[in-house]
């Protein structure tokens, strides 16, 4: 405790010090260099006393104490929820120094004796402040992993070597290391440390698999994983069946053939997996073999004040997703999967719920794909079974949910529709296309369809001599 008092004190005497330079940007480049690394050497310490605190949580709150858990008695599912409670950071910080706290700290045997922590080494250099969480939470990661099949010897060599790393103590690491620095080393000595582990690849790699939403940033979700062989390479031939060069262009008349190549393809090929994955999850959900949810088909639910959809100004909100989604996206998915009016008063009472508006069939949907055959935009790959219904006249504006007023659309040229230029309007019940004015400038509108039993029809109404 004496190590850590004094660098409290250190850390009161620095702060004001340091705000009596007042702003940084008036600080001289060696000035600024100092203080950074000043008070980062500061909150390291600080971070020792958080991440013993988050281990002592964890401890407290054991599955095995039942209701005296302390996350049980202050109403909360987990340690790392009353974490997150108490100290206002994220779900993943929160677990984060639970789990370096409970890895840095002295257990209890079965016995009741006191034994020391399972990382040593990690422990005292965290308290001492001379290792940051970020390393210590690398070396106890990536370690750990290996701790039922490496020779304790190894793993305790391994364990004072990346040490030695990140603080810059010993002949062999006179320069302390980044944190990404230590994690790369720290993954060699994992992969050295199990290389001949017992344990059969396949049973860990069913262990590891996973797939995980992150948190939200620039308005996207990232996602991360592990995917087992096996389903990595049915994505991917699923990849390389929808975004091979010119797939799916046998039906293309020599009109959409010269739109193509004049167009090109605009997005990149991360972009254009992305709308394969789009795809499969639309058609996964609209298949009705998938388990229902409230007696329902899994749906996407998403709010939207009417009045924003009139003006076309404001947001939508989807469930399930933190952030909101665009009146365009809102607008696509009340095109695909239909809208319900529910009503609120001043004070947010519902008064009223209109009726479900469904769109089509599946009966609609089988006629329109026997028409349309694909998505109608000249060089789209996508197939029919995969595509969504489009009101040409939207739903808003008094458009029937008929064949006469829906078409194909794949999930990208859906989405952009209103802004990529691309013109379409039913004639007669059958579709017909406008290519953008720098395409076309002309603007001459021409039938479309990807339907072989259609094409030949209207290669026999265009034969000379035909009726």
């Amino acid at each position: 405790m004496t190590g850590i008092t004094e660098a409290l004190e250190d850390l009161r005497v620095s702060l004001q010090r340091v705000m009596g330079f007042g702003d940084p940007a008036g600080w001289s480049d060696d000035e600024l260099l100092a203080e950074t690394a000043a008070i980062e050497a500061m909150g390291r310490v600080v971070d020792a006393r958080r991440v013993a605190c988050a281990g002592e949580v964890g401890e407290r709150s054991r599955v095995e104490l039942g209701g005296e858990r302390l996350s049980t008695q202050r109403g909360c599912r987990s340690a790392a929820e009353l974490l997150e409670r108490v100290t206002q950071v994220s779900g993943a910080e929160a677990r984060r120094r639970i789990a370096l706290g409970m890895a840095t700290r002295a257990r209890s045997g079965l016995t009741g004796e006191m034994m020391p922590a399972r990382f040593p080494e990690v422990a005292a250099a965290l308290a001492e402040g001379e290792l940051g969480a970020d390393a210590a939470a690398t070396i106890v990661r990536e370690l750990g992993a290996t701790r039922n099949v490496a020779d304790p010897a190894g793993l305790q060599a391994a364990e004072h070597e990346l040490v030695a790393a990140a603080v810059g103590s010993g002949d062999s690491a006179p320069v302390r290391c980044t944190a990404d620095e230590v994690r790369v080393q720290a993954q060699v000595w994992a992969h050295f440390l199990d290389q001949d582990g017992p344990e059969p690849d396949d049973e860990r790699a069913m262990r590891r698999r996973g797939f995980r939403f992150g948190r939200a940033r620039d308005g996207l979700i990232p996602v991360t994983g592990e995917l087992l062989p096996e389903v990595a390479s049915g994505l991917r031939r699923l990849f390389d069946a929808h975004l091979a060069p010119r797939s799916g262009g046998g039906f293309m008349t020599a009109e959409e053939r010269a739109d193509l190549d004049r167009s090109g393809e605009q997005r990149t090929a991360d972009q254009q997996r992305h709308d394969v994955i789009a795809a499969i999850i639309e058609t996964a959900a609209r298949s009705g073999e998938h388990p229902t949810i409230g007696g329902s088909a899994p749906t996407v639910l998403v709010s939207v004040r009417a009045a924003d959809v009139e003006t076309g100004r404001g947001v939508a909100h989807a469930d399930g997703v933190e952030i909101p989604v665009s009146l365009r996206a809102a607008r696509q998915l009340m095109c695909t999967g239909g809208t319900q009016q529910v009503t609120l008063d001043g004070h947010g009472r519902i008064i009223r719920l209109g009726s479900p508006e469904r769109c089509f069939t599946s009966h609609q949907r089988r006629a329109i794909t026997l028409r349309d055959g694909g998505c109608l935009i000249p060089g789209c790959s996508v197939p029919a079974s995969w595509c969504e219904i489009h009101h040409v006249i939207p739903d808003v504006d008094g458009g029937p949910t008929h064949p006469d007023n829906g078409v194909l659309l794949c999930w990208f040229h859906h989405r952009t529709i209103d802004t990529s230029g691309w013109g379409i309007r039913m004639t007669a019940g059958a579709p017909q296309i406008r290519p953008p004015a720098w395409l076309d400038p002309g603007g001459r509108w021409r039938d479309a369809t990807k339907s072989p039993t259609r094409l030949a029809d209207l290669l026999e109404q265009r034969r000379p001599g035909a009726a």
